[in-house]
Order: structure tokens, then C-alpha cells, then sequence
């Protein structure tokens, strides 16, 4: 009896490990999807305090200077950010007003340079990602820059081919 019962505990196990039924197997791993993104887990924590901090530089202390130099630093650093497209509109919000004087920080970078760099950073908000909350605040800054939406997307896709 002890025989038989060891026997059909082994042919339990063995069948366990080699069913390829899904059912069989809650745990494994999905097949045939893809995550379109995989993302660093500390690298997002990360990101989303110099997002934070950025935030707070921009709203309360007006130290664009700081908030650009935090932004980048998001934007260069982890381009699969969830909420870089929040990013870039701080960037390019801080520089239009670093090229206005705006603000309790001076930079030695040329305004004309710092308009440029916003209207890089915006045309980015507004092509990239077009469903984002930033988009339309974006395009409403580019046409103050002079730069109208529709002539930053063919500038855009241009640039692509």
C-alpha cells in the first residue's frame, strides 16, 4: 500500500511539472504579450522626486534655473519616464521665463538660445504625446513663442526622415 501510494504521488508531481495547460500554471508568464515598456522601478521613484522638486522650484520659489537643471536631468536620464511629458513642459515653462528674466535665478545662456530650447521641449510636449494634459498648454505657449503647432510638426517630421 505504501508502495502504491508512493508511486501515485510521483506521477502526480512528474505530471504537475510537465502540464503545459495554462490553467495548470497561474504563475507564469504571459505569452505572446510584450510590455511595450519596461521600466526601472527605482530609476521611476527616482524621477518622480526630481519631478517634485522641480515642480515645487517652479511653482513656489520661481528658481527656474533649478527646475530646468532638475527636468533635464529627468528628461536625459530616464526618456521612458511615466510623466515626462510633464517634464518637458517644465522645461521649456522655465526657460521662456529664464529668457524673460523672470524669476530669482540668472543664467549666462542666451535668451534667444533658452526661447529655442523651449520651443524644442514643447514642440516635443505637443508631437509626442498627444493625449497629455500639458499638450494644449504647450501649444498655446508656442504660438506666444511665435511658433505656431502646426509648423513644429512638419518641422518635426523633417527632421524624422
Amino acid at each position: 500500500m505504501k508502495r502504491f501510494f508512493y508511486t501515485l504521488m510521483l506521477i502526480g508531481a512528474v505530471s504537475f511539472v510537465f502540464a503545459d495547460d495554462s490553467s495548470v500554471r497561474a504563475q507564469g508568464i504571459a505569452r505572446g504579450v510584450e510590455p511595450a515598456v519596461i521600466r526601472d522601478a527605482e530609476l521611476e521613484r527616482e524621477s518622480l522626486h526630481n519631478l517634485q522638486v522641480a515642480r515645487h522650484y517652479f511653482r513656489l520659489k520661481k528658481a527656474y534655473k533649478a527646475a530646468l537643471l532638475r527636468c533635464e536631468e529627468i528628461i536625459a536620464g530616464n526618456p521612458t519616464f511615466t510623466r515626462v511629458d510633464e517634464a518637458l513642459y517644465l522645461a521649456g515653462m522655465s526657460s521662456v521665463r529664464l529668457a524673460e528674466n523672470k524669476g530669482k535665478q540668472r543664467t549666462d545662456v542666451a535668451a534667444d538660445k533658452l526661447r529655442d530650447d523651449a520651443r524644442s521641449y514643447l514642440t516635443r510636449v505637443s508631437t509626442e504625446f498627444p493625449d497629455s494634459e500639458f499638450r494644449k498648454p504647450a501649444e498655446d505657449e508656442l504660438r506666444a513663442l511665435g511658433t505656431p503647432p502646426a509648423a513644429t510638426k512638419q518641422a518635426a517630421k523633417s527632421d524624422v526622415q
